[in-house]
């Protein structure tokens, strides 16, 4: 009979992946360990239980990422996931002292946005107090040591790629090939794990009422699973796709360039991206950043390819810069003391006019097409949210890019802190490295639009808003414009069918560049 007196609790706050896990194998190969208990927290101030804060495209990708992570760590490791429900700074403590004395570790990975922060800070301090450590493991789904590079004397905010060169040669180092970025961690080969220590773990007063079940993960809400299921969640999934999108095909990923992607998808699918859509899988870190970017190596050695910011690395690259920019500037996610934000006047709050937005009812079909895609997908092209923001903030609504921001951060299945506020940041034109404010998308494109737009058979538009799918192409991206015997014929009248649109796209384009001007000149 094994005694077990020396435990480390593996917390995978945002790492749902068994590859490249730094977490697992520090715990795996330590010898003054006898077990590894793997937890996840599903903590609802984040939205978990709850379609409120966390969309139901989104909450359906976490939840099956957790049933694939799951079932891997069983099939392969003969180890279970526990799984709590609550908040952490108050069920971290109660697992250690239900475990009697018996945990020495908790591990978890650097999570930079500031309530992530204060958490392990305050965790920490708990446990210190129980005599248990913690150690927080960086660069887990970054290239980059977030917190090292940020605090280093040497470190300035970058605000693009030449910044990122060098930032990148300092942290990592450089060669001929490229940055010395660490190669992806080798599988490990076991988990000390205990079942009987887990059984008594789950029948403790402390956590009754706590565990969350596979099956209450497979079940719960009805709605999550009504919905598409183009993007299932997942460690699995996520390397399959990495095989299918990047590893098998090495002359896309030296021929890639970001901008020069289409934005309605694959012309063949609606749903498929003409990117690797690997971006949910990064975000939630079922997916390493290393081993994507490992592969991208391979396919460029000794090969002529794009160069960044548009190659796949390059895409990586500008990921980065994100995430240290959300660690280094203060208020990142707000317009308000934040360096990186200039101060606009946005319009008021308009209830109707976002709820149309979101709903994909604003009578742009391009616009309306992007919005219901999301939402019942939780994906977009990046060309497609350069035209939604674009179009909610300086465009034509005149809306604050926070609203729009708080919407994305609900569905996106790729949602990301980081990334998500930088975007949004960027796309409004109030940012140090945003585009010329005055540069506006045309929220009906055409075939030379820079939004890279099928236009000839439409297929995404026809797919996405099925009002419109017997439109003819020439008036499909203004069907307003179409004379009402055509609408007659499509079987879709413009203002009963599908409706008008809720602005002069031209009258407000000049306005509210009138008035974006105007805020800048108040600076």
């Amino acid at each position: 009979m094994v005694v077990v007196v020396r435990v480390a609790i593996v917390w995978m706050r945002n790492i749902l992946r068994v590859h490249d896990n730094p977490l697992l194998t520090w715990a795996s190969s330590r010898d003054d360990l006898d077990a590894v208990i793997p937890l996840i927290i599903m903590d609802p101030d984040r939205g978990f239980g709850s379609t409120k804060l966390m969309g139901s495209a989104r909450m359906r990708f976490l939840h099956d990422s957790l049933i694939d992570l799951s079932d891997c760590l069983s099939r392969d490791y003969g180890a279970d996931l526990t799984i709590l429900s609550g908040r952490a700074k108050e069920l971290i403590p109660m697992t250690v002292k239900s475990l009697n004395g018996m945990v020495k570790w908790v591990l978890c990975d650097y999570v930079q946005d500031p309530e992530s922060r204060e958490e392990i800070y305050r965790i920490h301090r708990s446990l210190s107090d129980l005599g248990v450590k913690t150690k927080v493991f960086p660069a887990v789904n970054t290239l980059l040591d977030i917190e090292a590079n940020t605090q280093d004397d040497e470190y300035e905010n970058p605000k693009s790629t030449k910044d990122m060169d060098k930032i990148l040669t300092r942290s990592l180092g450089i060669t001929t090939e490229g940055y010395l970025v660490p190669k992806p961690l080798k599988p490990i080969e076991k988990i000390n794990y205990c079942q009987d220590l887990v059984n008594n773990l789950n029948g403790s007063d402390f956590l009754r009422g706590r565990i969350v079940t596979r099956k209450y993960l497979a079940t719960f809400p009805e709605q999550i699973n009504t919905l598409g299921r183009y993007f299932p969640g997942g460690e699995s999934e996520a390397i399959d796709r990495l095989r299918r999108k990047v590893i098998e095909r090495p002359e896309f990923v030296n021929r890639f360039s970001k901008p020069s992607t289409a934005s309605t998808n694959d012309p063949n699918n609606p749903l498929e991206p003409s990117t690797t859509g690997l971006s949910p899988y990064l975000s939630t870190g079922c997916l390493s950043i290393r081993l994507l970017w490992e592969e991208c190596r391979k396919a460029n050695e000794g090969k002529e390819h794009t160069q960044p910011p548009k190659s796949l690395q390059g895409q990586v690259i500008f990921r980065e810069m994100f995430y240290l920019l959300s660690r280094s500037v203060d208020n990142w996610d707000n317009d308000v003391e934040n360096i990186n934000c200039k101060p606009i006047l946005w319009g008021d709050y308009d209830k109707d006019m976002l709820t149309a937005w979101e709903d994909g009812m604003t009578g742009f079909p391009f616009i309306d097409a992007m919005m219901r895609q999301l939402d019942e997908t939780g994906w977009m092209h990046h060309l497609g949210r350069h035209a939604v923001s674009c179009f909610l903030t300086r465009g034509q609504l005149w809306q604050h890019w926070k609203y729009g921001r708080d919407i994305f951060e609900k569905k996106l299945v790729d949602s990301d802190w980081a990334v998500n506020n930088g975007n949004w940041l960027w796309l409004a034109g109030v940012a140090p490295f945003s585009m010329p404010y005055y540069r506006v998308y045309n929220p009906c494109p055409d075939s030379k639009s820079s939004l890279n737009v099928e236009t000839e058979e439409a297929e995404f538009i026809r797919h996405w808003v099925p009002e419109l799918a017997s439109f003819p192409s020439k008036f499909i991206f203004e069907p307003h414009l179409a004379p009402i015997e055509v609408q007659n014929t499509s079987g879709c009248i413009i203002g009963q069918d599908y409706p008008w649109p809720i602005v002069d796209r031209k009258e407000s384009r000049r306005l509210n560049l009138s008035l974006f001007k105007e805020s800048l000149e108040r600076e």
